[in-house]
């Protein structure tokens, strides 16, 4: 059987964005982007060594129509909500909420002993069917996620989906979601695997490396937007999102360094997105109830 190469569509640079009550992130894409993305709608970044930058936090916001997804690689997230849930994330650990109906919840980071704080937040869109479910919390601690190590040295930790025969922690999940992160080391080329009915990304977040081209054998473009006349570089390094098109799987040739990221893939929903902030719904009559409910008291559905 023949595998498909996927080629790669485009690479993103993540863009400085300030968010909740003045946290400096990165984001690698977000509103007005959610076609080729879909199932997925935003992805943050929050990688920081000045606490001054993060410590203000995300105070009570709303959430509805989605699924927000925590991971946490340094430092650590204080977070409680409606339902009256506490909990801290640390180090390796993930939170997958489910805001369904609707939540009011707040998270707070915290740095590790020397001041950094290092984590992601993926929201995934929920079909109309499910937009108005029960909202629910699966905390997931970081020993519960299996690590699983090839012969070549590549480390993937699965937190979601079925990947080299281990099944992520995370369940129940709208858009059957697949996203782990992968570490190949210094020099080497691997080939992995992805259905081919699903939107896939990779969000490189330490070390550098090439995405092969289905086409050609050649490394991909990034765009030199900084200096229009620079040799063009034929990497894809930190805070570079790597867009792929259809085909059943990809190939990543690590740097000096290795490379790290994280592979995500979902079946797209194919919905019309009507969104305003952390509520997405199908419609512009759904969302002003919504922001009407916000206002009136009476956004909670849930006991």
């Amino acid at each position: 059987m023949n595998m498909s190469l996927r080629a790669v569509k485009k690479i993103i640079q993540t863009k400085p964005t300030i968010e909740g009550a003045g946290v400096k992130l990165e984001r690698a894409f977000g509103f007005g982007q959610t076609k080729d993305f879909d199932p997925f709608l935003l992805l943050d970044d929050f990688r920081n060594e000045n606490p001054e930058d993060y410590l203000a936090g995300f105070p009570w916001h709303p959430h509805r129509g989605i699924e927000t997804i925590t991971y946490v690689l340094a430092g650590s997230v204080e977070h409680g909500d409606s339902l009256g849930n506490k909990g801290v994330m640390t180090a390796g650990d993930v939170q997958w909420m489910t805001a369904g109906s609707g939540i009011l919840h707040q998270e707070m980071p915290k740095g590790d002993e020397r001041g950094r704080m290092h984590g992601f937040q993926l929201w995934a869109n929920l079909p109309a069917s499910l937009k108005m479910t029960d909202p629910r919390y699966q905390d997931i601690p970081s020993n519960a996620i299996p690590e699983v190590t090839d012969d070549d040295g590549t480390r993937v930790r699965v937190i979601c989906g079925e990947f080299w025969d281990k099944k992520g922690p995370v369940e129940g999940v709208a858009a059957d979601p697949s996203y782990v992160d992968v570490f190949v080391p210094a020099e080497q080329r691997k080939r992995l695997k992805i259905d081919t009915r699903r939107n896939a990304f990779a969000y490189v977040f330490a070390g550098s490396g090439t995405f092969r081209d289905a086409s050609e054998p050649r490394p991909v473009l990034t765009d030199q937007v900084l200096k229009p006349n620079a040799q063009p570089v034929y990497d894809a390094g930190n805070h570079s999102l790597v867009l792929f098109d259809r085909g059943d799987e990809i190939v990543v040739q690590a740097g000096e360094e290795g490379i790290r990221f994280l592979l995500v893939s979902g079946k797209p929903i194919e919905e019309p997105v009507a969104w305003y902030g952390p509520i997405v719904m199908n419609t512009q009559q759904q969302l002003r109830q919504a922001i009407g409910e916000l206002q009136a008291g009476n956004f909670i559905k849930h006991r």
